[in-house]
């Protein structure tokens, strides 16, 4: 059996190829890392530890005051959750008040989980 130059050249591309894809698929990450703060069971950790400050407080605590009270707080894992800054409380806030719609401030926020506490 006898290939010209241009097969050849197809089967050395074909197998470049798929050495090439095969090294990019051997550094693409398969699981997610231990610190990883950005899924929603991260997210829904961080709400319910705002829910936990929000209920304990008599008065609604301004942003920075809830951020330094949730990283404060005993169910906040602060190895995990180390990049929580005032600004990804305050992209958590404006998550939750997409979700719910009716709530607009952390004082809405508050009245609600004290309203449902009564």
């Amino acid at each position: 059996m006898n290939f010209d130059t241009s097969t050849w050249m197809m089967i050395a591309f074909v197998i470049a190829l798929g050495g090439g894809i095969w090294k990019v698929y051997a550094f693409m990450p398969t699981k997610t890392l231990e610190d990883d703060d950005t899924g929603e069971d991260s997210h829904e950790h961080l709400v319910s530890v705002m829910h936990k400050v929000l209920k304990d407080e008599k008065e609604t605590p301004t942003l920075n005051e809830l951020h330094t009270k949730m990283i404060n707080h005993k169910d906040f894992d602060k190895e995990k959750h180390w990049r929580f800054n005032p600004n990804k409380l305050n992209q958590l806030l404006n998550k939750h008040y997409i979700i719910n719609p009716h709530l607009n401030s952390i004082e809405d926020i508050h009245k609600a989980l004290n309203i449902d506490e009564k």
